[in-house]
């Protein structure tokens, strides 16, 4: 199995207690769903990030993109792990997934 690196970008953010409430269950069925073919089931980010070039400069904000969060789930494709995705909260609320594949090293 090869491991797959689930990158969140946008979504929005529940905007009260029961919201709040509503996605975290929807992200613990989710997580639930996908049982033990989740390796880490990440965390959001802050919005706030720096950037580091390769002169060493850091600069405020990301170096792309900003990603709301990640997750590392094991499949046997790029494209059974796109599956697993199409179930991300996140895709609920106007956000979207990228699904990187790793690339084992040793």
């Amino acid at each position: 199995m090869t491991k797959y690196v689930f990158f969140y970008v946008g979504g929005g953010m529940p905007e009260s207690e029961e919201e709040s409430a509503k996605v975290l269950k929807a992200w613990e069925d989710w997580f639930t769903d996908l049982g033990p073919a989740v390796v880490d089931g990440g965390y959001p980010f802050s919005p706030t990030a720096k950037s580091v070039v390769n002169n060493g400069t850091v600069k405020d904000g990301p170096a792309g993109t900003m990603s709301s969060g990640y997750s590392i789930v094991e499949a046997e494709s790029l494209e059974a792990a796109a599956e697993m995705a199409k179930g991300c909260p996140t895709l609920a609320s106007g956000g979207e997934v990228s699904v990187f594949e790793t690339i084992e090293v040793l």
